[in-house]
């Protein structure tokens, strides 16, 4: 008798995130002011929702 060979696979690659490029975060703007909400200037980093912050595509 001779010993059988089990046949694995290689994982497959993931994608990277269009909207995040890999990283799992993106910058975005946020509002300011009382009661007149305003664009401000500055960014601020926020979790991708596209893959939840893991930076790979959903499948």
């Amino acid at each position: 008798m001779t010993a059988r060979k089990s046949t694995s696979r290689r994982p497959a690659k993931k994608k990277a995130c269009p909207d995040c490029k890999n990283a799992g975060q993106v910058s975005e703007s946020f509002q300011v002011g009382g009661r007149r909400k305003r664009q401000s200037t500055d960014r601020q980093e926020a979790l991708c929702l596209t893959c939840f912050g893991t930076g790979h595509a959903p499948d």
